[in-house]
């Protein structure tokens, strides 16, 4: 790009949006396509790249008119940090901290979900990126309705940096979520206890990737199903 930023039309998007989009650009890209009755937040050639910092429960009816003629690259943020920001009725800064929570990559398997139908088209990819990301709380516009509401909103995510990336496109990729330690046969505990994760998180995970023929169910161990890793998931599969 030459250190030259292409111009980017925002459409009035939050700040995580717009600065995700910057850091994806490249030179030669368009911006705010409008394709169909969709927009398309970034055009490269016959691509569409597409940025989601929220629930990717909405982008069925995009997705599905998108894909029908265009790959698609869709990025999806998950904050692996999180700084807190409270700011006052003025908009300056009453204190900021970091979050005790911290978020890995099994965490996108919230959003990976809602797009399992998608994730064994050749036309799709993901690029997962673990981000630093500022959160930024002011005080309730409105008095609270309830008592354990509670007393402070966001008023908007801001993009400190992007610390790593993953990308996704045949099923033979989600391989990497499965660690090579996981002794086959296994169920959803020891995946859990393999991953470090809780026994709700290594569940979606195995049910995502059976649903894209990762892994196969071979049998059960009580009422937990034993899976087997799918080393010929390139096609991918969707029961």
């Amino acid at each position: 790009m030459d250190g030259k930023k292409p111009h980017i039309g925002t459409l009035n998007e939050k700040p995580l949006h717009a600065s995700l989009k910057l850091w994806a650009a490249e030179e030669g890209d368009q911006f705010e396509v409008p394709v169909g009755r969709f927009i398309a937040d970034i055009v490269r050639g016959d691509q569409i790249i597409e940025i989601q910092t929220s629930s990717t429960s909405v982008l069925k009816p995009k997705l599905t008119a998108l894909l029908a003629r265009h790959p698609v690259r869709l990025l999806l943020p998950i904050a692996a940090i999180r700084t807190l920001t409270a700011v006052d009725d003025n908009g300056l800064t009453v204190s900021s901290r970091r979050s005790p929570k911290r978020r890995s990559l099994l965490d996108a398997f919230d959003e990976l979900m809602n797009l399992r139908a998608f994730l064994g088209d050749p036309n799709f990819s993901i690029s997962i990126l673990l981000v630093h990301e500022e959160e930024v709380r002011r005080p309730r516009s409105r008095p609270r309705r309830r008592r354990y509401q509670k007393q402070w909103e966001i008023q908007e995510r801001r993009l400190i940096a992007v610390m790593d990336s993953v990308s996704l496109h045949h099923p033979a990729d989600y391989l990497a979520f499965v660690p090579p330690s996981l002794v086959e046969p296994f169920t959803t505990t020891d995946f859990a206890v393999a991953v470090g994760k809780p026994r709700s998180m290594a569940t979606k995970v195995a049910y995502v990737l059976r649903k894209i023929g990762v892994l196969n169910a071979v049998g059960k161990h009580g009422n937990s199903i034993l899976y087997k890793r799918n080393y010929g998931s390139e096609s991918g599969s969707s029961p």
